[in-house]
């Protein structure tokens, strides 16, 4: 008699690190006191590949580096800079002189306008903290919805760090429309700007939102950034975030080749969100990662 050996858990290099865990942010709101020790529970389980760092605001560290002190690991950070540019310098020094912290990444919000001058004044906050762009840890400019963001752009481009697009929030307002998301994802590639993307993000697979406005699937912006990347133009793109068949997606998805998903993953670093338990479920239940049997 033979015995067939359970499969072994697998989470997919093209889901390495794909989830920022942005537990602390709306919609989740979770104590930073809980949020702690639920990120490095999640950072030990069998699905640990696909967890990115922790967020945490730069106004929370100091309550952070307190935690922190309980594990018997650093405990990789990514620091929202919501301390104005003029806070950059502090936060990264704060985080590098905690030996149980590791910083992973930073981010921050462009504010004022015009929005060149104000991504500029980042940049340069950015290098005297950082010492310039790194791929070890990047830095993110979260581009804003807004007359100028292009100018803004081509800052970003120019010095070597990466782009941030918002892609959800409290109501309807906050959600782009695919046209947004697809034109912010060709203007990244033809500059040489790799993309984050955050909140809104949960799900695999578009799906309706609050207040009639719909949520970008992170399996849809997956492929729209790869179709972006085969030379699709702005409404390959917006085909590809308006799919809603789950069936479809896997099959692309499926269809990638280990170098498509390795350049892939080179422009499209991750997403933050609030939850890394949805998405685990819906790629469990699309059947792209395999639990323990």
């Amino acid at each position: 008699m033979t015995t067939t050996s359970p499969m072994p858990p697998t989470v997919p290099p093209l889901f390495d690190r794909l989830v920022d865990d942005a537990a602390v942010f709306p919609p989740g709101n979770m104590p930073l006191a809980d949020a702690v020790p639920a990120h490095r529970r999640h950072r030990s389980a069998w699905y640990s590949s696909l967890v990115g760092p922790l967020l945490c605001p730069a106004s929370q560290l100091p309550d952070l580096r307190r935690l922190a002190d309980d594990g018997d690991e650093p405990l990789g950070v990514t620091v929202i800079v919501d301390t104005g540019t003029a806070g950059v310098l502090e936060a990264v020094d704060e985080v590098a002189n905690d030996s149980q912290l590791t910083l992973r990444s930073v981010e921050i919000p462009i504010r004022g306008e015009p929005l060149a001058d104000s991504a500029r004044r980042i940049v340069a906050a950015l290098d005297a903290a950082m010492g310039g762009s790194d791929d070890e840890e990047p830095a993110y400019l979260e581009v804003p919805r807004a007359p100028g963001w292009e100018s803004a752009l081509d800052v970003i481009a120019e010095s070597g760090y990466r782009a941030k697009l918002r892609t959800g929030g409290a109501d309807a307002s906050a959600y782009p429309s695919s046209s947004e998301v697809a034109a912010f994802v060709l203007a990244c590639l033809d500059r040489g700007v790799a993309v984050k993307l955050t909140a809104g993000l949960h799900r695999a697979v578009r799906h309706p939102g609050p207040d009639g406005a719909t949520e970008h699937g992170f399996l849809n912006v997956l492929l729209g950034v790869a179709r972006g990347l085969d030379g699709g133009d702005h409404d390959d793109i917006v085909a590809v975030l308006d799919l809603d068949d789950a069936d479809q997606l896997v099959a692309q998805v499926r269809d990638l080749s280990p170098e498509h998903t390795t350049r892939l993953r080179r422009w499209f670093a991750s997403y933050g969100s609030c939850s890394i338990d949805e998405p685990l479920t819906d790629l469990i239940d699309l059947g792209l990662v395999t639990p323990p049997q």
